[in-house]
């Protein structure tokens, strides 16, 4: 008698297995077709299934989606200019990983572990000695979420006449950090 190799046992469905597809499909074929119904077959699941982990259903996806992109964390360094420097910089590889969700990252107010990523940078940055912290936060944030919609808009990403887009683009780079380097400038004054 053959005996066949045993079924492996399906991996179970979780929140974080759910947004790592979610964000799949949105990097791959556009946020416009993301639907529950091709989320639960790319998961091999009902589309049902995932409304018990994400029981607001689509618009829960939605606000995890944007919290996946824009709840970032960084250590506290020597100086305000050093932390923030960090955090836009994490913040700006964040939104590149997920081209497919910027638009999510520019629109959804910041709420969850994104409005506690938000108050952290701010008391991180006022610690260190910087005056009207949230004020700067604000418009640190500006800055990322400008910069980085530019750079997909040159990208090619969001073209479906492109087939292969830039992900990396020294100039982008480049323009980042010298407007990074006089936004913090002019926060110093």
């Amino acid at each position: 008698m053959i005996s066949m190799p045993a079924k492996r046992p399906p991996v179970p469905l979780s929140r974080e297995r759910i947004i790592e597809a979610a964000l799949h499909i949105a990097d791959g074929q556009g946020l416009r077709r993301l639907t529950m119904r091709r989320l639960g077959d790319a998961l091999q699941v009902e589309a049902m299934a995932i409304y018990h982990h994400l029981p607001r259903g689509k618009e829960a996806l939605m606000d995890a989606l944007a919290e996946h992109v824009t709840a970032v964390h960084v250590e506290q360094r020597s100086t305000w200019q050093e932390t923030a420097r960090a955090w836009c910089r994490a913040s700006r590889e964040a939104l590149r990983e997920h081209p497919g969700v910027l638009a999510l990252a520019l629109t959804k107010p910041p709420k969850g572990a994104t409005a506690v990523a938000v108050k952290e940078q701010a008391e991180q940055l006022a610690d260190a000695g910087l005056p009207d912290a949230a004020e700067a936060v604000r418009t640190l944030r500006a800055f990322v979420f400008g910069s980085v919609a530019v750079e997909v808009q040159q990208s090619g990403w969001a073209d479906p006449d492109v087939d292969e887009w830039v992900r990396r683009d020294e100039r982008a780079d480049i323009d980042f950090e010298r407007g990074l380097d006089a936004l913090l400038k002019g926060l110093q004054t």
